[in-house]
């Protein structure tokens, strides 16, 4: 079981290239699959990285462009032909709600399982919540209104000290509460201080998917704590002039963002078809920032 995984299956830009695929990537997390972005031949990409579709119960779209979700419609049909159960939510600006339902209206009037379009907003928010994860949207800077998404895994519980539990009697229906953080206290009214019982949880992984922006410093703040972050990497040095306005970004751009926050790990993507590779995209990276991953396709990266 992958506690918490990084799928690549799209890490080209706006255009696909023989190279690469339009942006798509899948969260493995404690066996729930999220898809983040969905760009054409994502519904392929999963079938080849044995991704099964039955996990799948959430897509977050970054935002309006075609590259980022041109793949969603054909991956909605297929769910229903592989007779999916339950419920999928899709998290999505309004304007992309109403249209993919009317799409949905037209080709997909049977559908095996239920869809929910969740709005979300160019702004911070959490948008999803269970027992181990929260996702929340972070604004991003682009020529549409766009957002990033950061999952953070919530805080575990403290580990048992198996030999102290035995010997303050503590009974099992109390475990619960001693692992969260509580003291105990004995029949003669003892109080045995947590830490006597317990030691530290496992440390929390968080995970932040910066989609289409150009540089922006703030951004840098905002991600603060975040330990991974995937940022796009449009272009390198060379053409660093086209990426501003074009709403998109550097490889070391990026870095920058990266070193801004105190990641401990950067990962680029969303490369234009214009490159031969990825080496120059790599390299002014490093120059930034000390543990940079190209993200490709078929890519897999276990976060813990």
């Amino acid at each position: 079981m992958a506690k918490f995984r990084v799928n690549i299956l799209g890490s080209g830009s706006a255009v696909p290239s023989l190279r690469h695929l339009p942006s798509c990537q899948i969260i493995d997390f404690r066996d729930k699959l999220f898809m983040i972005d969905c760009g054409e031949c994502a519904q392929l990409t999963m079938r080849r990285m044995r991704l099964k579709f039955s996990r799948l119960n959430h897509v977050f779209i970054s935002h309006l462009h075609g590259d980022h979700c041109f793949g969603l419609l054909g991956l909605l049909s297929t769910l229903s032909l592989h007779e999916k159960g339950g419920t999928l939510t899709v998290h999505i600006f309004e304007e992309g709600a109403r249209m993919f339902q009317q799409a949905l209206d037209y080709f997909c009037r049977e559908r095996s399982y239920d869809i929910k379009f969740n709005i979300i907003k160019p702004e911070a928010a959490v948008i999803y919540e269970d027992d181990g994860l929260e996702v929340s949207t972070i604004p991003l800077k682009h020529r549409v209104p766009c957002v990033g998404f950061v999952f953070k895994e919530k805080p575990k519980l403290r580990h048992l000290k198996g030999d102290m539990v035995k010997f303050y009697n503590v009974p099992i229906k109390q475990l619960h509460d001693i692992k969260c953080g509580a003291d105990f206290v004995t029949d003669e009214g003892v109080v045995v201080p947590n830490a006597r019982l317990t030691s530290d949880p496992d440390p929390v992984m968080s995970y932040a998917y910066c989609s289409d922006t150009q540089f922006d410093p703030r951004l840098g703040e905002v991600l603060k704590g975040v330990k991974v972050i995937y940022h796009e990497a449009t272009y390198e040095d060379s053409n660093a002039a086209k990426a501003a306005p074009r709403g998109h970004s550097t490889a070391r751009e990026a870095a920058i963002i990266a070193r801004m926050a105190g990641a401990e790990k950067l990962i680029l993507g969303h490369y234009s078809k214009s490159y031969e590779n990825e080496d120059q995209h790599l390299a002014q990276a490093l120059e930034e920032f000390p543990d940079v991953t190209l993200a490709t396709e078929g890519l897999k990266i276990d976060l813990l």
